[in-house]
């Protein structure tokens, strides 16, 4: 009885295994160390340093000495300015987070069940997002609601019998309509494609099922539509939320008034860059404080939307279970 030899496949040495198959773990290594490197350099590394510098005095200087504890922290609470940017905030999230999202999926189910000149249309709306926030900001200061009365706003006002408004002064509120309508523009389209991306997903098994039940547009909307962009729904609110935080260059940009900034300009980066980097003194201990807080509460409201998201699951798969149960009892039962 002739026993067949049994091959062996070679042992591969550490470094051998570490460069992978043909050297593609180096090749991935090798596009994904810049992104990497940046990440670390421009953003992990300046938020641990501003943790850091939190429980310090520093002023106009980045290596403190003065350890003062929660001090910084104690002192940014009791900021009267600082409260305001946060009611500032609340206010323009109240607004531009709905109405967002709202412009964004009307345009996505719009533009998804177009049949001609698709891409030209999509093309449109994504377009504002390449555009820099500072130029966008100054186009509306200086063109569209200078206050003057050759302004676009003041002149379409005359031409309907309104007078001039000084829509940037703080008075009756009006900057607000600059804010959002600039906003609007810049971030509809990015969240536009999201959402299209997300219609896309749904099975037309769905629509189909939904036609033949004799479900009108809007019951289709509700009952097929909206459930299964749940997920996709959800991110962009987080991200437009996250945005709404990050709110600095339409504030910064539009409502300076001879270099100064009011209450109602200073939501809370621009707060917190005028206390550690435009002001007089330097702050940077106050400052890292804001980074810290403005941190946590980003990271809560993401607790709390995935917190209501997984409930909203759990209860969706209990009802599914009890359906279930009650249709196998009156299959038995009958």
């Amino acid at each position: 009885m002739s026993s067949s030899a049994v091959s062996v496949p070679p042992t591969r040495s550490f470094w051998q295994r570490v460069r992978g198959h043909q050297g593609r773990n180096l090749w991935f290594a090798l596009f994904v160390a810049p992104f990497l490197i940046g990440l670390l350099v421009f953003v992990y590394i300046p938020i641990i340093w501003s943790a850091y510098l939190s429980f310090f005095d520093a002023r106009a200087t980045l290596s403190p000495t003065k350890f003062v504890g929660f001090a910084n922290y104690q002192n940014l609470l009791s900021d009267t300015l600082f409260r305001n940017s946060m009611l500032v905030f609340i206010i323009f999230a109240v607004f531009i987070v709905p109405l967002t999202y709202v412009c964004s999926l009307a345009l996505a189910l719009a533009l998804n069940n177009v049949g001609k000149f698709r891409a030209f249309f999509r093309s449109s709306f994504f377009i504002p997002t390449a555009c820099s926030y500072v130029v966008a900001a100054m186009v509306w200061r200086l063109s569209f609601f200078n206050g003057a009365r050759f302004g676009l706003a003041n002149s379409l006002l005359r031409k309907v019998g309104g007078s001039n408004i000084d829509w940037l002064s703080g008075v009756g509120y009006w900057y607000w309509i600059a804010l959002i309508s600039l906003r609007l523009w810049l971030q509809v389209g990015y969240y536009m494609i999201l959402l299209i991306a997300g219609l896309n997903r749904i099975p037309t098994d769905s629509y189909e099922a939904a036609a033949i039940d004799g479900a009108g547009r809007w019951a289709t909307l509700r009952h097929v539509t909206m459930p299964q962009l749940r997920g996709v729904s959800a991110a962009v609110l987080m991200l437009l939320l996250i945005g709404a935080f990050q709110a600095f260059d339409e504030f910064y940009n539009l409502l300076s008034s001879s270099g100064t900034y009011p209450p109602y300009a200073r939501p809370p980066l621009v707060h917190l860059y005028l206390i550690s980097v435009g002001g007089a003194d330097q702050d940077l201990g106050m400052g890292g404080a804001g980074t810290v807080a403005l941190t946590a509460i980003i990271v809560l409201f993401g607790l709390a939307q995935n917190w209501l998201m997984s409930g909203q699951e759990r209860r969706e798969k209990k009802a599914i279970k009890q359906s279930a149960k009650t249709h196998r009892k009156e299959v038995f039962d009958g």
